[in-house]
């Protein structure tokens, strides 16, 4: 019977997609990192040197920590849904909607 299961579960083409996916959300998911960090540092040099964060910046960071979470749930499979490019990026407005700020 466990044969049986582990057969059918090699075969499955959806496993194999969901594997492809999760080797390219990999990869998109490392850019987003060193994007988060150029940012964290980019806006604590703007802060030093003006004395205030920059709104777009705030924003922008919003944005990508929005998107890491959404490539975190899917590929620990807390989500089917494919984060961008495979679904719509969330807009500003999306985010403020939700409760974020």
């Amino acid at each position: 019977l466990m044969k049986d299961q582990i057969k059918e579960s090699l075969q499955d083409n959806s496993t194999w997609m969901r594997i492809l996916y999760m080797a390219i959300f990999v990869i998109i998911f490392n850019i987003t990192e060193l994007l988060i960090a150029a940012t964290v540092i980019f806006q604590l040099l703007v802060l030093l040197f003006t004395g205030d964060k920059n709104q777009r910046l705030l924003g922008f960071g919003a944005m990508l920590s929005q998107y890491a979470f959404k490539i975190l749930r899917f590929l620990t499979f807390n989500s089917e849904e494919k984060p961008f490019p495979f679904s719509d990026w969330e807009s500003d407005t999306d985010l403020q909607e939700t409760g974020s700020d």
